[in-house]
């Protein structure tokens, strides 16, 4: 059987810049080839300039042996076709782009990945890329909730046209995305200078042991609740909003001007995220009704979940992630040098959180 063909899906706000890189990406020498998937629906799609228009759907080959393909309509359709002409032996590639529409939400996109067979087994979703454009983005994540759930889903966010905003006008935008998703690495990118490989083999949906989740983002939890976190009760709506965010950027700014953010309080994203952790032991039972219960009722309020769980009886790590109501989980390494314990991240619209870290509580053994 052949290996799975590796799937980066690129979102992003308008304006942001996917144009720029998708351009850089079909025609760089970078000795990759990709297949990129252009979604038709766009007021920023590449094919005007690069694509002659003829015909309902065109493959291009590129000078660097990236194939360009725009499709007006179905994504499953398309992936399926592509696969056939590889088989087929007309085309070849090594992996795919697949570029949504500015005002898209990525998370259907996303599930084809997992609800069709005949796709899941030739294809691995690999991440979600979102560009958020650093001089309009506060505006857009105000105005727009798919520019919040693009956040939301990422496993990666590059911020551009940071170069357009001052120092803290970058802290406060990346503040903010920070609090709708602490487990996405936020870089900035000049385009379309973003490293390629901070792009590709991302594997944010592998169920692996390592569940990364913004060391900032944690602090400021545990710095509003007094470390109190057993309960997993770290810290009300308002998270991180009150003390210095000098640190949350990372680009050396020191921590001279958290004083400057007030405004942090103005945005009240319906997106948002909070953590799990405990040192005592799941019971598998309880938790498995909680989160079944849980899933039905919010499935498609949950964007992202990932977690890596300390189950009673199970001398390994339980690691489980999902996007909306699709769930998976498998067991882990042993807990080698690290004292066992859960950590658990949650990504959606309006979640209860105080209901859902009560609830994740009483299901400890």
């Amino acid at each position: 059987m052949s290996k799975l063909i590796p799937v980066t899906i690129l979102t992003g706000f308008l304006g942001s810049g996917k144009t720029t890189l998708l351009k850089r990406i079909l025609n760089e020498q970078h000795g990759m080839k990709i297949a990129v998937i252009e979604n038709e629906f766009g007021e920023e799609n590449i094919d005007n300039e690069i694509l002659v228009q003829d015909g309902r759907e065109q493959i291009v080959q590129m000078s660097n042996g990236c194939i360009c393909c725009t499709i007006r309509g179905d994504l499953v359709q398309a992936l399926s076709d592509l696969i056939g002409r590889r088989d087929a032996g007309e085309i070849d590639f090594d992996r795919v782009v697949i570029e949504t529409t500015g005002v898209a939400n990525p998370g259907p996109v996303a599930q084809t990945f997992f609800m069709d067979d005949e796709i899941a087994s030739r294809y691995l979703l690999d991440a979600v890329v979102t560009l958020v454009d650093a001089k309009h983005g506060n505006q857009q994540l105000d105005k727009q909730e798919e520019a919040q759930r693009q956040v939301g889903f990422a496993d990666a966010i590059f911020i551009t046209k940071a170069d357009l905003v001052s120092a803290d006008e970058l802290a406060d935008l990346r503040h903010r995305v920070l609090q709708m998703n602490p487990r996405a690495p936020i870089g900035t990118a000049h385009f379309g200078e973003a490293p390629i490989d901070s792009i590709f083999d991302l594997r944010g949906f592998n169920l692996n042991a390592k569940l990364e989740i913004d060391p900032d983002f944690l602090r400021a939890e545990e710095h509003d609740h007094d470390h109190d976190h057993e309960h997993g009760e770290h810290c009300g709506a308002d998270c991180g909003h009150d003390h210095d965010h000098g640190h949350q950027h990372g680009h050396g700014h020191g921590h001279g001007h958290g004083h400057n953010h007030h405004h942090h309080h103005h945005h009240t994203d319906r997106i948002g995220s909070f953590v799990f952790r405990s040192d005592k032991p799941f019971h598998y039972g309880k938790l498995e009704e909680f989160l079944s219960g849980i899933l039905t009722v919010y499935g498609e309020k949950l964007l992202r979940y990932k977690g890596v769980l300390y189950m009673e009886g199970v001398d390994r790590k339980v690691v489980f992630q999902g996007v909306h109501q699709l769930m998976g989980s498998d067991i882990g390494g042993k807990w080698e040098d690290e004292t066992p314990g859960t950590k658990m991240v949650f990504i959606g619209v309006d979640l209860p959180k105080d209901a859902i870290l009560k609830g994740l509580a009483n299901c400890l053994a």
